[in-house]
């Protein structure tokens, strides 16, 4: 197994928490796992990114090369199309639709989803309506996201969903709850939209 993976967002949208869950979940099945240093993480709402490798074997760098990365995970569509250029020609897009304005130039919305559409493994999805209707708070869409990428991690749901408890645990059970709700929620739309 080996699955390279670049998770981006901007700052405080939980990035990190999407990597240490995968990671969590990474160790459980025994796999052997490096991540590259985060980006932007100094800025709330500066541009973050972070490469997570996953390998049965070991891993020699924690770079994922141009054309290397398996599967995009983005919080952000603009994000998700800044680092599109490292996917390989078969991997897949995970990405949320609801953009980040933070600049005064930003592209339009409708043009940014119509360039992921036009790769062929993508899942796009309001990441903040999901998380409503799973009875979460705004805070886990990171944790929907997350769940709309575990069919393309090659890690068991179980095993994720176990991840998220284990991570969220010393924030007690209302937060495991909502956080698995959301990933669940995450999970159910990306099943369904893959087989159609």
């Amino acid at each position: 197994m080996k699955k390279d993976i670049i998770l981006a967002g901007v700052g405080g949208q939980g990035i990190l928490s999407i990597a240490t869950v995968i990671g969590e979940a990474a160790l459980q099945e025994n796999l052997y796992l490096k991540q590259a240093e985060v980006h932007g993480m100094s800025q709330r709402g500066g541009d973050v990114q972070s490469n997570l490798r996953l390998s049965s074997s070991p891993i020699m760098s924690d770079l994922i090369p141009k054309g290397g990365a398996d599967l995009i995970i983005s919080l952000e569509p603009m994000e998700a199309l800044r680092y599109i250029q490292y996917l390989k020609p078969d991997g897949w897009i995970v990405t949320a639709c609801n953009a980040f304005v933070n600049i005064p130039n930003y592209p339009d919305q409708d043009s940014l989803l119509a360039h992921i559409r036009a790769h062929r493994n993508h899942v796009i999805l309001d990441v903040e309506a999901l998380a409503k209707s799973a009875g979460a708070p705004a805070q886990a869409a990171n944790m929907v996201l997350l769940g709309a990428a575990i069919p393309m991690l090659g890690i068991e749901h179980d095993k994720i969903m176990a991840g998220i408890a284990r991570v969220f645990a010393r924030k007690g059970e209302a937060v495991v709850a909502s956080n698995t709700a959301a990933a669940e929620a995450g999970y159910q739309h990306s099943c369904q939209t893959t087989q159609n």
